[in-house]
C-alpha cells in the first residue's frame, strides 16, 4: 500500500484522473468474481471492477482456500493464489486514487508490448 501511495503522488500532481484502466489478468479475474461479463461475450463488452463490489468480496476471498477461489468465475487454478493479494492491491488503488471503478482492459502488458513493437515497425516502413 505504501509503495502504491508513493508512486501515486507523481500521477496525482497532474490532476484528477478522468479514466482509470486496469491491464492485469488478476484485476480481470477480480472483475469476473464481482460480476463482470465473461470473455466469451467478446472483447468490446465494457467490463468494470467496482470498488463497492470488491469490498463486499474481499473478506470472503480472505476466508476461501486457493481451491475454492479457483472455482470462482474468471479464475484459473494457476492464478488462484494471486487473487487475494490482487484484491488488496485493487482495494488500495481504489482508496488512494479515490476511484469507484476501474475499466478492465481485455489485454495485459504482453499485448501492449506487442502492439508497441508493431507500431515501431510500421514507423520504419
Amino acid at each position: 500500500r505504501a509503495d502504491i501511495a508513493r508512486d501515486a503522488g507523481s500521477l496525482l500532481r497532474g490532476g484528477a484522473l478522468d479514466h482509470a484502466v486496469a491491464t492485469s489478468k488478476t484485476f480481470r479475474s477480480l472483475s469476473r468474481i464481482c460480476g463482470a461479463a465473461p470473455s466469451s461475450e467478446g472483447l468490446h463488452v465494457r467490463r468494470l471492477l467496482q470498488a463497492d463490489e470488491l469490498e463486499d468480496w474481499l473478506p470472503k476471498l480472505v476466508e476461501m482456500t486457493k481451491d475454492e477461489i479457483a472455482e470462482l468465475p474468471g479464475v484459473s487454478p494457476d492464478r488462484a493464489h494471486q487473487v487475494v493479494a490482487g484484491a488488496f492491491v485493487a482495494s488500495a488503488v481504489f482508496d488512494i486514487f479515490d476511484l469507484t471503478e476501474l475499466e478492465i482492459c481485455p489485454w495485459a502488458l504482453r499485448e501492449g508490448i506487442i502492439l508497441d513493437r508493431l507500431d515501431k515497425l510500421s514507423l520504419l516502413d
